[in-house]
């Protein structure tokens, strides 16, 4: 109530983006307060947060995200509050949602490229920003918002069609955050506008999309953030929605944790459902087509242990050449990270320097570095795949094949992640080649390192947890550390994170034809563990 009306600013000469963010955010706030009491006050200062974007010059569709998002904006303005505006004031929405969301719009759909033939975020976003202001305006504006429709509702499928089979999002659970929460504003929209949704609420594995944060979710609130994304506990107003649309109530148990709940939280707010331990769902998962499957050994317990695998396709929008990479959770606390992305404002970041960067290189990941080169060090556009996943109480283990990143110096490279007796992880490579290559082993870690004096074992110390690490395989390895910085010598290219507080822990061998390595990760261990339990290894062939 107290700041100002939002101003145009494009303070990085691309997106309007955040300007456009915070109008939804208040329109949706504003509105809804007067909803629920009337009072008068949030309607005004909702009419100047709009009228000051009406008068915008344009509402920058050369990055159509920050259009779309202001047109949400306004139709919920225009709509939540219509009986409050004067018919002037609905004019001016009116014109504003026309001439400077749809118009540019329907010159995308005509074209049918960029976002309405996109398979990611964009299309989610655009499509339901754009289509909640034809709904808002398809009485009075029928031609352009039926076109709209139209198209919409037939260039939101291809998003859709990519939740297929099991429900996960290859651009990461940030993402999913944003691509799920406008599709669910349109589909609810339809609903309650037009009776239905067309039946787009029953494509591909959309009734089973939720599940994904839920899993992807560890014992510390933090998500397995793969590709551009942050490793912050996901909230999502969706969440409820999708829980009473597909009577899934785990769903609204986990959207329940929010401690900051927006508008749409209360709109939709389902007080049904337990936790996934009282849902019955299973401690481990394998996502199919995003090539992902976590491993816990229990639900409901902060310190409990979480590993996090991906395979997948480097191909996929926002992704890091991060094949192979994980996450892993213990003792209350995060041992293996991804430090997720960069500044999106670096020189290249989406373009041609992209692999150039630390972060996004698999250098930068949780993952092997065959024969280091200043080329891309996976191929970016290998496509893996997990071709084994087990779930038993005493065992449970993912194997990916990720030969297709490494072909050029290896003929069969495949990477098995395994929780023995739930509680302890074991990280196990296979590696063969018809020529000597070298090979780095990484693991990103917050945590102090020790290494003991044979090189054999690491310690690793945070916030009072220990983690033991142990070579396994082969016997003239010996872990190293170092700083989270590029192979190359040259220096950090400028403006890049310097990722000062993250170290890393390695291994490298040179010179060889074909290897099994091995490290055995050990939470807190006993003493008979730091002697050195007894592991017996096998072939992956034979897990």
């Amino acid at each position: 109530m107290k700041q100002t009306p939002s101003r145009y600013e494009i303070p990085d000469g691309l997106r309007l983006l955040a300007t456009s963010r915070r109008v939804v955010q208040r329109v949706y706030t504003l509105a809804f307060l007067h909803r629920l009491d009337g009072d008068q006050r949030y309607a005004e200062r909702a009419r100047q947060e709009l009228a000051a974007a009406a008068n915008f010059p344009d509402w920058n569709p050369r990055h159509f995200l920050d259009t779309a998002e202001m047109t949400h904006a306004f139709a919920i303005g225009y709509d939540w509050l219509y009986d409050v505006w004067t018919p002037e004031q609905r004019a001016e929405l009116q014109q504003a949602m026309v001439e400077k969301g749809l118009k540019p719009a329907v010159k995308v759909y005509h074209a049918n490229n960029g976002w309405a033939r996109a398979r990611h975020n964009w299309n989610q976003v655009c499509n339901g920003g754009i289509g909640m202001g034809a709904l808002a305006l398809a009485d009075i504006e029928p031609q352009i918002a039926g076109e709209i429709l139209h198209d919409a509702l037939k260039s939101i499928q291809l998003a859709m069609a990519e939740f297929a089979p099991d429900g996960a999002w290859k651009e990461g659970p940030g993402y999913w955050n944003y691509a799920t929460s406008y599709n669910v504003v349109f589909l609810a929209g339809l609903q309650t506008a037009l009776g239905t949704d067309f039946g787009l609420s029953q494509i591909g594995a959309f009734k089973e999309t939720g599940l994904f944060p839920v899993y992807l979710t560890g014992p510390l609130g933090r998500t397995f953030n793969y590709a551009d994304g942050g490793d912050s506990a996901i909230f999502a107003p969706q969440m409820f929605w999708l829980a009473r649309e597909f009577n899934q109530p785990v769903l609204a148990w986990y959207e329940r944790r929010e401690s900051k709940p927006s508008a749409l939280d209360l709109l939709w707010f389902d007080p049904a459902g337990d936790g996934p331990k009282a849902a019955g769902l299973p401690l481990d998962k394998y996502f199919r087509g995003a090539e992902v499957a976590v491993l816990r050994s229990e639900w409901d317990n902060p310190k409990a242990l979480f590993l996090g695998f991906k395979a997948g396709d480097n191909k996929a929008n926002h992704s890091h050449l991060d094949l192979g990479s994980f996450v892993f959770d213990a003792a209350g606390t995060r041992w293996a990270m991804d430090q997720g992305a960069d500044d999106y404002n670096l020189p290249g970041y989406f373009g041609a320097q992209r692999w150039n960067y630390y972060r996004l290189r698999a250098e930068g990941q949780n993952t092997l570095v065959i024969n280091p080169t200043a080329a891309p060090d996976q191929d970016p556009a290998a496509a893996t795949q997990i071709i084994r996943f087990k779930s038993k109480p005493e065992r449970a283990f993912a194997i990916a094949d990720l030969t297709p990143a490494y072909a050029k110096n290896a003929r069969r490279v495949w990477r098995g992640i395994a929780l023995l007796d739930r509680n302890k992880a074991l990280v196990q490579d296979e590696i063969q080649a018809d020529k000597p290559f070298d090979l780095w082993w990484f693991m990103h870690t917050p945590a102090s390192i020790s290494i003991e004096s044979d090189g054999r074992a690491a310690n690793l110390e945070q916030v009072g947890a220990q983690l033991r690490a142990v070579i396994l395989s082969p016997q003239e390895a010996k872990f190293q550390i170092r700083d989270a910085q590029p192979l190359a010598a040259s220096p950090h290219p400028e403006g890049q994170a310097k990722n000062e507080r993250v170290r890393k822990l390695a291994i490298y061998l040179t010179g060889i034809n074909d290897s099994r390595l091995a490290v055995l990760l050990v939470p807190n261990p006993s003493k008979a563990e730091e002697a050195g339990e007894a592991i017996k290894l096998s072939p992956l062939s034979e897990w």
